[in-house]
């Protein structure tokens, strides 16, 4: 069954999060392209809000959204943590394919609520490593969310590898998640990425 979370706040900028996480570290990336990234993350997602499209069709949107900003199986394989080094190839496949679906469907559904919010961004600044684009989501009714975006381009291109939401970090949020899911299929990555494929 999907996580009816409601979209508060934190819920949606995890959504968020959802649609572009991503292990990392950068190189010679400027702000300019970090920016321009971020920018057109949030201008598919706002795109997929506003068409009226169906459920199925927002949430096979914004699964081509996640798969286009992020690395899915090295996001995949953060998840797993340690459990991923005991996994062989196929397996790793098969559950990078299922946890895109997943993840998809989780988040997916929430977005159709943030019809008329707005993100605004609000900067560039250098962590060393990587950028981080800084940025304003605008709710309906609530009082604006800060949302920090990491970006990298160690995947070979401009990334979003985390997102920190007031304090929050969603790459280590999911990574518990799938964590205590792969403690309940006890340990079978083979059954965790059943039990994920029938989440979708």
């Amino acid at each position: 069954m999907v996580n009816d979370m409601t979209l508060t706040r934190r819920g949606f900028a995890a959504a968020l999060a959802a649609a572009s996480l991503l292990p990392g570290a950068a190189h010679a990336l400027t702000n300019g392209e970090a920016e321009s990234l971020v920018r057109s993350l949030v201008a598919d997602i706002q795109s997929t809000i506003d068409s009226g499209k169906s459920t199925s069709a927002i949430l096979a949107d914004f699964e081509r959204a996640f798969k286009r900003y992020a690395d899915v199986p090295t996001i995949a394989r953060f998840s797993l943590g340690v459990a991923a080094r005991s996994a062989s190839s196929a397996e790793l496949r098969a559950y990078s394919d299922a946890y895109a679906s997943y993840v998809s469907n989780k988040y997916g559904r929430r977005f159709q609520e943030f019809k008329g919010g707005s993100i605004d961004i609000r900067g560039v600044r250098s962590e060393g490593q990587y950028l981080v684009v800084q940025a304003r989501a605008n709710l309906r009714g609530q009082s604006p969310v800060a949302v920090d975006f990491h970006v990298s381009d160690r995947s070979g291109s401009p990334k979003v590898f985390n997102v920190i939401i007031e304090g929050v970090n969603m790459l280590t949020t999911e990574r518990a998640e799938i964590g205590s899911l792969l403690d309940r299929a006890g340990g079978s990555i083979p059954r965790l990425t059943q039990d994920l494929r029938a989440a979708s």
